[in-house]
């Protein structure tokens, strides 16, 4: 009886404000109609969206600061509020919350800074990689107070990111490549998939549900495939947390590894995306990686990444539930997996990503040249600040959730496992991104 009424609420209409996925969808799609509502007033949000310009002398940001600070200021006071009304229903408490981001601001405020230094840029250390750098220099060096936990909002800040990212990507664009993606994202994921769950079960000696629960991270969607598929499998907490703990480990290498890799052999954007939309463990981490190249990049990944892999979790959580239900538990009451399962698993935030690019999409199409100029510059342009503001939080929270010391209590079996799968995964994605589809990726 207890299970039965848990699915009910967990699946009701509370979810609309109880649930991190749906709030991303209601931050996001919210700045994007109040930009385009400024816009037909004859405004903008650029005084909100303000970031730091590309220089190479001291005397240039000050400059920047003293013309900009009340532009900061509204900007943490805009953000505060938005973020402490969707932390506030989601159970947290402010008084927690809001000092950590004030700190977890101001941090970025210098990662921007020095991600914009003309240095910085010739070696390829782009704002997310600085506050990922900056994040585990400090997390593994200064305990972090456990109050500070209500503003790591990892997921969350990543999320609405991905929201926003939707505005500034056309919808036709993803008709047009979304099936490729899936396409390919269903080749790596189940190749991915049943490596690490062969190598876990038959070469490892692992426990069925603890290989599923890594296999998940390691081919659908890092973090969120392996609470999700942990939970549809019923497999235990710890391996849960050791399935989290390998995601982290490899997503942290991939996010400097192949941007060097690509950079160093001079893969172009559009295939590089590509690929490390299908090598990276987590939406966050991928992220950082592409946009250590560049806009494009970033494009590519995103079709790759969202539109391909991260679609799969809710189908994955209903198969593997129903064979966890039919053939690995002997229940008596009968309970089976059923439809319904796909949709309590499917990441919502994909929803708004989908939104909010046929808005943007809709409205420039009904507009005249004149008036998509003006839209690129008012609606997008501002969008695109924002959303680097939201990525930039999300690198630089990671950095801090990130303790060395923890990633090397996993042990060698379950590392193992979840290694072999990187190693399938890495170099068949290279095969499809670069050389298989390398034209086509380069033409998005």
């Amino acid at each position: 009886m207890s299970t039965k009424k848990s699915k009910v609420c967990s699946s009701g209409w509370s979810d609309l404000w109880k649930k991190e996925d749906w709030w991303a969808v209601w931050l996001g799609l919210g700045l994007v109609l109040i930009a385009i509502l400024f816009w037909s007033m004859g405004t903008s949000l650029k005084p909100l969206a303000v970031s730091v310009p590309e220089w190479s002398n001291f005397e240039e940001v000050r400059n920047h600061f003293s013309s900009s600070a009340s532009n900061y200021l509204f900007l943490f006071l805009v953000l505060t509020l938005i973020f402490s009304l969707a932390i506030k229903i989601l159970g947290h408490k402010l008084k927690e919350f809001i000092p950590g981001f004030a700190f977890i601001f101001i941090m970025s405020v210098i990662i921007m800074t020095l991600g914009s230094n003309t240095w910085f840029k010739n070696y390829n250390l782009e704002s997310p990689l600085v506050a990922l750098a900056l994040g585990l220099i400090i997390g593994n060096m200064v305990k972090i107070p456990k109050w500070f936990d209500a503003s790591l909002r990892t997921e969350f800040y990543v999320k609405t990111g991905i929201v926003l990212l939707g505005a500034t990507l056309p919808f036709t664009k993803i008709l047009e490549s979304g099936p490729i993606a899936f396409a390919q994202a269903t080749v790596i994921a189940v190749t991915t998939f049943l490596t690490v769950y062969w190598s876990g079960t038959r070469l490892y000696g692992l426990d069925r549900r603890f290989a599923a629960t890594l296999a998940a991270g390691g081919s659908i969607c890092g973090v969120s495939a392996s609470i999700a598929i942990g939970g549809a499998v019923k497999a235990e907490k710890n391996h849960v947390s050791v399935a989290i703990s390998l995601v982290v480990v490899w997503a942290m290498v991939m996010i400097f590894a192949l941007p060097i890799f690509i950079n160093f052999f001079g893969i172009p954007s559009g295939p590089a995306g590509a690929w490390i939309g299908t090598s990276e463990f987590a939406d966050a981490a991928g992220m950082a990686a592409a946009a250590a190249i560049d806009e494009q990049a970033i494009r590519t990944f995103t079709l790759m990444k969202v539109v391909g892999r991260d679609m799969f979790i809710g189908i994955w959580c209903f198969i593997l539930a129903l064979i966890s239900v039919t053939k690995w538990e002997k229940r008596e009451d009968g309970t089976k997996a059923d439809a319904s399962e796909i949709w309590r698993r499917f990441p919502k935030f994909v929803l708004g990503f989908f939104v909010a690019s046929a808005i943007i999409t809709i409205l420039i199409a009904s507009a005249d040249v004149q008036a998509a100029n003006a839209i690129n510059s008012d609606v997008i342009s501002p969008i695109k600040t924002l959303r680097s503001w939201a990525f930039i939080f999300c690198f630089f929270c990671i950095g801090l959730t990130t303790r060395f010391r923890e990633l090397t209590s996993v042990g060698w079996k379950p590392f193992a496992a979840f290694t072999t799968g990187v190693l399938v995964n890495v170099p068949l994605g290279y095969i499809l991104s670069v050389i298989v589809l390398g034209s086509y990726w380069s033409n998005v």
